[in-house]
């Protein structure tokens, strides 16, 4: 379980984003537009384009996307933006502003971001073909026409950043899910692909559960055969027909970007306003009550499986065993405060520094300890998918009930369901909607917060 996934550059499609907002507002002082406040114009036009870009999927342009299916993207993005610009006019009473200086302006910004969307794009296929950068390294299970035109594909199209590594075919008589699952783990494969023609259902279910438990992305070229209830993700490579296993919302840098600036917002809120005058108070009665830290670290495991030193302010007297057993109803080693500020939650607040370093975020599934990890990575189906999106301080299973310690299997398999399915189901509403009744459940007092 040490495998760290290699994504490639989370960084290039907000770069690109950031480079539009410049050429947009940029733009607005060569022309004469007669505006009455250029500021808040550059605003509003800033936050009409994020708007407008978000709802268009303008920057979830993937390696595989063909140059023709862009100038949709191009067309609707301008159009729209048209609209907005117009309707400041009115909306902001300044019949004084030159219809043609804006026109001229809509026609300049126009050329400069379709110039920048097809060289970026270009420069990027070059990156990938000539210095063999953002890479993604691939296997194929299967051995029938469309295996190995995606083979062909993978091969022939560099500019595509997909490194094909092995073919594992279902009639070689040596072959066996292990000896590939073995490959994948050995060789630090990125992504799986496999035919749903060649394999039976319980094969399938096998891969699926490796991949879920291993974080690698799973893959499969459709053909007639019944396609499992999930949320799945259509795509095309070249002309070869790809679905993709799980969606996850957090995977698009849109969605990463809002959330990450959600949880610095909502955590230096909390800092500024009150840990830095309820830090001092309850590091008092701490160290009065007993001798020790005021902070207590412990390590945990985050996003990519990697691990974290998670905070929180000390609830316990110092012992051996805080790394490796839960607390328990009654537990002889919580503090008087301790027992306080655990049932009040005030103990996790802490945690708003790892969100802010970026090692955690404000909603998301709760860390274990790693020990605990290990265990459950092993025993529990699918403990592994809560590993692809970083932990949180509170989750929507939390907030459904199971919070706090894990008294039976039946614990930790409905914590699971309720991470999947916050995972697959992301927006920054749910992020709202958990924090709000955390708060809730927190002045109402929990029966398992202790």
């Amino acid at each position: 379980m040490d495998y760290k996934k290699g994504r490639y550059s989370s960084l290039i499609k907000p770069i690109f984003g950031f480079i539009d907002l410049v050429i947009i507002n940029m733009a607005v002082f060569y022309f004469e537009i007669n505006l009455k406040n250029v500021y808040v114009f550059c605003l509003y036009i800033s936050v009409s384009w994020i708007i407008i870009a978000v709802k268009n999927h303008f920057y979830e342009v993937q390696r595989h996307t063909r140059l023709i299916q862009i100038a949709p993207l191009l067309f609707r993005q301008i159009v729209f933006f048209t609209i907005a610009l117009y309707a400041f006019i009115g909306f902001f009473k300044q019949p004084s502003v030159s219809r043609l200086s804006l026109g001229n302006y809509l026609l300049l910004v126009f050329i400069l971001i379709c110039v920048f969307k097809f060289l970026t794009i270009f420069l990027l296929k070059k990156y990938r073909t000539v210095l063999r950068g953002n890479i993604r390294k691939v296997i194929v299970i299967g051995n029938n026409d469309k295996a190995r035109q995606l083979i062909k594909t993978f091969n022939k199209r560099l500019d595509f950043g997909y490194k094909f590594e092995a073919e594992f075919s279902l009639k070689d008589k040596e072959f066996s899910l292990e000896n590939c699952f073995d490959y994948v783990i050995e060789n630090n494969i990125d992504e799986i692909y496999f035919s749903v023609a060649e394999l039976s259902n319980k094969q399938i279910n096998k891969l699926i559960d490796f991949a879920d438990n291993n974080l690698r992305e799973l893959k499969f070229i459709p053909d007639n055969k019944d396609i499992y209830s999930k949320k799945l993700k259509y795509e095309y490579y070249d002309y070869i027909p790809i679905l993709s296993l799980r969606a996850i919302p957090l995977q698009e840098s849109v969605n990463k970007f809002v959330k990450r600036l959600f949880d610095i917002l909502f955590s230096l809120f909390i800092i500024v306003f009150i840990l830095s005058w309820l830090t001092p108070i309850l590091a008092i009665f701490i160290k009065l009550e007993s001798k020790g830290p005021v902070f207590f670290k412990q390590s945990r495991n985050g996003f990519n499986y990697q691990e974290f030193d998670c905070y929180k302010f000390r609830s316990m007297t110092p012992n051996k065993n805080a790394h490796l057993l839960q607390a328990t109803k009654g537990d002889l080693r919580i503090t008087k405060i301790g027992a306080l500020i655990r049932k009040t939650s005030i103990d996790e607040l802490p945690q708003f520094f790892n969100v802010l370093f970026g090692d955690m975020s404000v909603v998301g599934p709760r860390p274990h300890m790693v020990s605990h990890t290990n265990m459950y990575a092993q025993r529990i189906d699918k403990f592994m998918v809560r590993h692809f999106v970083k932990p949180g301080i509170t989750g929507l299973a939390q907030v459904s009930g199971f919070r706090g310690e894990v008294e039976t299997d039946k614990d930790i398999i409905n914590r699971v369901k309720y991470d999947i399915f916050y995972i697959e189901n992301w927006s920054l509403l749910l992020d709202v909607k958990i924090a709000v009744q955390t708060l809730t459940n927190a002045i109402k007092g929990e029966e398992k917060a202790y």
